[in-house]
């Protein structure tokens, strides 16, 4: 039976996906902040497909949360509870407006969510993959500034681990809520490459993909923007004049359904260090930023994450 571990799977994209993978037969680890929400989604999914769900508190923006949701699930592969994982998506994350905010380790949020704690969690749970598993990272086509989605967002700065964690504190630059955002996904995408060719090293069979699921607004993304901008983006003008421009625009389904055959599909067993994206109805390998291949950036920002993780108290056992 297969087992893919899914953040973020009782919503959005992340509920497309799990819908059309509980469908597959695959049983799924619910991944999420409140157990209130991922329980109907759960009873849902057992309900019409007989599969098993297990639920999984787990914050990405906290090290603590993430440390001790890989012991649980450790703690459930070794007793049987659960097979080995053979994907991890890390689906969630956030864009966070308004004033900078902080996690509870004491660095910019939106870099703590989007690229710190998904960092940790899949260096954690390697232990707990089968041999041949997936880690699937949900990045954006915001993360590339010479994009007409980069454009608009706010163009992603240099992803220096420790400045972007610094952000907002004693007398750091203040970067937008869209560069804050941007720059997040180029991190994803670069810890994706960067971390395939660690497991090439090591002689692992595990694939580390990057997953552009393209604008879909109603996911709610732009929640914390004006009423007014919200609305806007829902309506069918937004999309096309997105895809007029140059945009990558996809939909829920669409999007959920790509991720879950990135997840489990045959065709994409071997495309590990490929960044993939959903546009217009089609999936397709693409190339990202220029700056995300570069090897040197990529090597800094996996060292600088692990000294970020170190000096908050944790360890990222398998990070080195």
């Amino acid at each position: 039976m297969t087992t893919v571990l899914i953040t973020g799977g009782h919503s959005g994209i992340g509920l497309a996906a799990a819908r059309v993978l509980a469908a597959d037969g695959v049983d799924l680890v619910l991944a999420g902040r409140s157990a209130e929400r991922m329980q109907p989604v759960a009873d849902e999914l057992t309900g019409r497909h007989g599969i098993a769900v297990t639920l999984l508190h787990l914050d990405t923006s906290s090290l603590k949360s993430v440390q001790d949701a890989a012991a649980e699930v450790d703690g459930w592969r070794r007793s049987g509870a659960i097979e080995p994982l053979d994907a991890v998506l890390c689906n969630a994350g956030g864009r966070f407006d308004g004033p900078v905010r902080h996690s509870a380790d004491g660095y910019e949020l939106t870099f703590a969510t989007n690229h710190l704690g998904n960092f940790l969690l899949v260096e954690l749970l390697l232990p707990s993959m089968s041999e041949s598993a997936r880690v699937i990272v949900t990045a954006s086509g915001t993360h590339d500034p010479d994009s007409v989605d980069g454009r608009l967002v706010g163009r992603a700065v240099e992803p220096d681990a420790i400045a972007l964690a610094a952000v907002g504190t004693d007398g750091a630059p203040v970067l937008s809520a869209g560069k804050r955002y941007a720059t997040s996904k180029m991190c994803a995408v670069m810890f994706c490459y960067e971390l395939d060719r660690r497991l090439r090293a090591r002689g692992s069979s595990v694939t580390s993909i990057a997953f552009d699921p393209g604008q879909v607004p109603e996911t709610g993304f732009l929640r914390d923007m004006p009423r007014a901008v919200q609305w806007i983006s829902t309506t069918p003008v937004f999309g096309r004049v997105s895809k007029w421009i140059g945009g990558v625009v996809s939909d829920v389904a669409f999007s959920g359904a790509s991720l879950a055959r990135l997840a489990t599909a045959p065709e994409y067993a071997s495309r590990s260090g490929e960044y993939f994206q959903a546009n217009d109805g089609v999936l397709s390998s693409e190339r990202s930023a220029t700056l995300t291949y570069d090897r040197d950036r990529a090597a800094k920002l996996w060292n600088d994450s692990v000294l970020l993780i170190e000096r908050a108290g944790f360890d990222p056992r398998g990070a080195a």
